[in-house]
């Protein structure tokens, strides 16, 4: 994830916002980002990240609605290129205890908007896998 902020570029040099990739990937980047920070970790933007799951697997299977809200809310407040966000968990019978969630949405880039998909998992390290 390097590169992030905007220190990140200055320093390595990159400076010029016209390198810009595909969409999606910086979509996906960003998700990961975000999905993986937790909220209050950024002294810049308190709110930026998700909650805890630590703070809430006590409350399980309950948790479970509250990370969907959770992640939803965190999307719509800053990811800005996605618009119609749902998010939905998605059980996992070899495994029911793993929290896998889909998040559609619809990519607005250009004016145009298209269907997009992810799916994450959140991992045994309590990061995020996101595809």
């Amino acid at each position: 994830m390097a590169n992030r902020g905007l220190f990140s570029r200055l320093k390595s040099g990159e400076v010029h916002a016209s390198r810009r990739g595909e969409p999606v990937e910086e979509v996906t980047q960003h998700l990961r980002v975000l999905f993986n920070t937790r909220k209050g970790e950024s002294v810049a933007t308190p709110g930026f990240g998700i909650m805890d799951f630590n703070d809430i697997i006590h409350t399980f299977p309950s948790a479970i609605e509250r990370m969907q809200l959770s992640l939803r809310q965190a999307i719509q407040e800053y990811e800005p290129r996605l618009k119609n966000v749902a998010v939905f968990h998605v059980p996992d019978e070899l495994d029911p205890t793993s929290l896998k969630f889909e998040v559609s949405a619809q990519l607005v880039h250009r004016g145009t908007r298209r269907p997009i998909r992810f799916f994450t998992r959140l991992g045994r390290s309590s990061q995020i896998e996101l595809w």
